[in-house]
């Protein structure tokens, strides 16, 4: 499952991320906080963090919002071994 990370610029595109790739930094780092573009469909969030919780790991995930704009918000994921 590819997912896309948050962007750093607004006019740029999101960069993808493998959940292989997240899985891999968990295991280098024991936890690790990611941040998810809007783009990304709430079911698939959910998928990641279910994908996550059944390997045993726990799982913080929220919805941040850093505006007054209605779509001024981005997902924060805090997975911990």
């Amino acid at each position: 499952m590819e997912l896309k990370a948050v962007r750093t610029e607004l006019n740029a595109k999101p960069k993808t991320i493998s959940l292989e790739k997240i899985e891999k930094e968990i295991e280098k780092e024991g936890q690790k906080i990611f941040y998810f573009d809007r783009e990304n469909s709430h079911k698939d969030l959910m998928e990641m963090v279910e994908y996550f919780e059944s390997k045993g790991l726990s799982v913080y995930f929220k919805e941040v919002r850093y505006g007054l704009d209605e779509n001024d918000y981005l997902y924060e994921a805090h997975i911990l071994s």
